[in-house]
């Protein structure tokens, strides 16, 4: 597995320290994953799609031009909208229907008429509030705008700083568009005269992205049990714990798992552009026939398990939000950490990552987790080690995840816990409800069929 992150990292420092969707730092992980799936005697399929992506070159600029000269600071009084369009572009700055105080119901360019009598070529300074950023920049753009900025609501002390916001992969503005403080907001909309200069030093676009799929060639394709982890990084840094940890494991899990047969055939995937908003997986499903959909048994995802300061987390299948089936599989995982004398907690399966898409269509999902930005409580401490009061992976998004991030005590725990999950629900086969009392199944019995260990 370490020689997986190995290259991993050295696909990203070789491509400007990245492996996000649409880099060739992506592509040479992709093609790395396939080569070694080939090379271990799969048949491996490179599923191309389309997505939107965003990545930031180097610092962005804002600063006064008239009434004289002042250049504000990235990441305190402004910073770039997700999405936004790259440029650089000088003009004066028109307010857009703004409302200033605590308590106030901004609506600041979510409508056409908001923008009536607009100049067209100049800047749009909007505020926060009700519609989202996206239509806000989108409407400053049909009204001749060169660039928006919206700035913080002001209407609780919550929403003062940066907004720190997302247009969404969907924006067609085609104009820069930066975020900023409440109170740079309203100083600049007090300011008579105005005239700006933004510079957003990104990338955005369309770009090619790949989902790598291997299965094996044993096991009823009536019964798939799928496998998968995000192979992409965040355009910040090379990901190699988020999510080379998972990618690393589940690789290396296929390459050992390449001469088994299995009574359920197995199919592995490594999913591309989550971090863009799940992307591939949903491409993925979304691409396949009802009848290959209904055929996938259960879902196990494996994102970020080697988190420097972490938990033992399992996706709770038990919530009311998880598809029937799902509390089996945290069943299992609760058994491996409890036959090896280990505590875990129960973590909601959340719709941030690849289980979001199967939990849509009703497919049983469920997998291990050792945290993320989230902050280790002094009983988390306690129990796991660590440092109470700090992040689970004190990287997480950053130039820092490297081969250095990741934990190799949680790695190579987690590590078995994906290899023996996959081979315990390849390995199930079906006993005939009729021989059951009906009154004796569960719902997640009833759902899999009863499935018991061959």
């Amino acid at each position: 597995m370490r020689a997986h992150q190995a290259a991993f990292q050295a696909a990203a420092d070789a491509n400007t320290g990245i492996r996000s969707a649409g880099t060739q730092g992506y592509l040479d992980s992709v093609l790395y994953v396939a080569n070694t799936l080939e090379a271990a005697g799969y048949l491996v399929e490179m599923q191309p799609f389309t997505v939107n992506s965003f990545i930031i070159l180097g610092p962005s600029t804002l600063s006064q031009v008239a009434p004289g000269s002042i250049a504000y600071v990235q990441n305190i009084d402004f910073d770039v909208f997700t999405y936004s369009a790259p440029g650089n572009v000088t003009a004066p700055v028109t307010a857009v229907d703004l409302q200033f105080g605590l308590g106030n119901l901004s609506t600041s360019g979510c409508e056409a008429a908001d923008f009536a009598g607009f100049p067209v070529g100049n800047i749009a300074l909007m505020q926060r509030g009700v519609c989202s950023f996206e239509v806000k920049a989108e409407n400053a753009a049909a009204a001749g705008a060169v660039g928006a900025i919206i700035f913080n609501q002001g209407n609780t002390p919550e929403r003062t700083g940066l907004i720190n916001g997302t247009l969404q992969d969907s924006y067609a503005g085609g104009i820069p568009v930066h975020d900023a403080t409440y109170a740079r907001g309203v100083e600049w909309a007090s300011t008579p005269g105005l005239i700006l200069s933004m510079f957003a030093n990104v990338a955005s676009g369309s770009v090619t992205s790949y989902n790598v799929i291997a299965e094996t060639a044993a096991g009823d394709p009536g019964k798939v049990i799928m496998a998968g982890a995000h192979l992409d990084s965040v355009p910040e840094g090379p990901g190699i714990q988020d999510n080379g940890s998972g990618s690393a494991a589940l690789l290396e899990t296929a390459v050992q798992m390449a001469k088994v047969k299995p009574i359920n055939k197995v199919r592995f995937a490594w999913w591309g552009a989550e971090e863009n908003g799940l992307i591939g997986s949903n491409y993925y499903l979304n691409n396949l026939s009802a009848g290959h959909r209904d055929a996938i048994s259960a879902y196990l995802n494996f994102d970020m398990i080697g988190s420097p300061n972490y938990v033992r987390f399992v996706l709770d299948g038990e919530d009311a939000s998880a598809p029937i089936g799902s509390a089996a599989i945290k069943a299992f995982f609760a058994s491996f950490y409890a036959a090896r004398g280990l505590a875990f907690e129960p973590v909601l399966i959340f719709n941030s990552t690849d289980t979001a898409p199967f939990v849509s269509v009703g497919i049983p999902v469920g997998g291990v987790f050792t945290g993320a930005n989230g902050v280790k409580t002094p009983q988390q401490a306690a129990i796991y080690g660590g440092v109470a009061g700090a992040q689970y992976d004190p990287c997480y998004h950053l130039a820092c995840d490297t081969f250095d991030n990741v934990s190799l005590e949680a790695l190579d725990l987690n590590a078995d816990a994906v290899a023996a999950s996959v081979l315990h629900f390849a390995n199930l086969k079906t006993k005939k409800t009729k021989k059951v009392k009906p009154s004796n199944l569960s719902p997640d019995q009833e759902y899999l069929g009863h499935l018991l260990v061959k």
